[in-house]
């Protein structure tokens, strides 16, 4: 009776931690055992109408983000839907368990002058991505609105005295 109960128990503890993905102490924090799974940034993926508000003007875009290598990474497409588009852009997000932070390589039609890698940390509702630039650093902050199930994209430059100014806002809805 002891011998099946040790026997039972063991088999469910087995069970139990095959079923959980635990790290070992000896591997990396990152790398290819290590996806990325985050259930905040699992709410951007899909198709997306993008309504851009850009110095004054409106734009549409769509937008459709999904996992990329290996689930290391989501990437977000951005496209005009002007044709021909005259802006697109590609957007990879992951995350560095070592440094406790979200990455975005951000790729776009102004070339590789201008792209970027933006660091940023989760606070509620947002991640704020901050990308160092030759004339000083860009935000972009991606927030989750759980009620009406879209996100808001808010970029802003710094200006020399640290005050922002509002470059554009992108509204994402599903289509």
């Amino acid at each position: 009776m002891i011998r099946r109960r040790l026997l039972t128990t063991f088999w469910l503890a087995s069970l139990v931690a095959s079923q959980q993905r635990t790290v070992a102490d000896d591997d990396p924090p990152d790398g290819p055992k290590r996806i990325f799974k985050d259930h905040f940034i699992e709410n951007l993926v899909g198709d997306w109408k993008l309504t851009r508000q850009v110095r004054g003007t409106e734009v549409q875009n769509t937008v459709k983000a999904e996992w990329v290598l290996n689930h290391q990474f989501l990437q977000v497409h951005m496209k005009d839907a002007a044709n021909p588009p005259t802006y697109e852009a590609l957007v990879l997000i992951g995350y560095s368990y070592a440094d406790k932070q979200y990455i975005a390589h951000w790729c776009d039609t102004y070339g590789g002058k201008f792209s970027a890698v933006g660091h940023g940390k989760r606070s509620g509702d947002s991640i704020e991505f901050k990308f160092e630039y030759p004339d000083g650093p860009f935000y972009n902050t991606f927030t989750w609105n759980p009620k009406v199930k879209g996100w808001t994209f808010r970029m802003e430059s710094q200006k020399k005295d640290g005050t922002r100014a509002l470059f554009a806002e992108d509204n994402l809805r599903r289509p």
